[in-house]
């Protein structure tokens, strides 16, 4: 079961909630990146990204604040890409959520502690963020879990 929340094209789309805890004193945002390297053999070669977020100011995302939340910026997901059916920016700025095709995969959920707001705007890409990170990030931590196919 994927869960109860889809979007029109039947995407999972309420997203995990995560607190952090002991970030840097100076930290003034979150960004993260929800991936799944192991889509590699499915995608042809690329991890799927499956949720971008940036400018986040507190330190706690309740579940589906993806959906609800307009105090933090969404970048675009993998659902946009050729293997994810194209499916429109504004349905890819959210969480895209899990649906591995084949196996058992493991997703990792980075978060980074950064020294500024980024300023990025709704729908960037992934490059644009670690572009905007670099040189502002003070810590980070990788969260790791297997959605576990039925």
């Amino acid at each position: 079961m994927r869960g109860t929340s889809f979007n029109e094209n039947g995407i999972p789309d309420c997203s995990l909630p995560f607190r952090v805890e002991d970030l840097p004193e100076n930290t003034k945002s979150l960004a993260l990146v929800l991936e799944d390297k192991d889509a590699y053999p499915v995608t042809g070669g690329f991890a799927w990204i499956h949720w971008l977020a940036a400018d986040i100011t507190r330190w706690e995302l309740k579940e589906n604040e993806s959906r609800t939340a307009k105090d933090f910026v969404q970048g675009c997901n993998s659902w946009s890409s050729i293997q994810g059916g194209e499916q429109s920016k504004e349905l890819c700025c959210y969480y895209g959520g899990m649906t591995p095709p084949d196996k058992d995969h493991l997703y990792e959920l980075h978060v980074f502690a950064l020294d500024r707001i980024l300023g990025l705007q709704q729908g960037f890409y992934m490059n644009e963020l670690f572009h905007a990170m670099e040189g502002h990030i003070l810590d980070s931590f990788t969260l790791k879990g297997i959605y576990k196919k039925l």
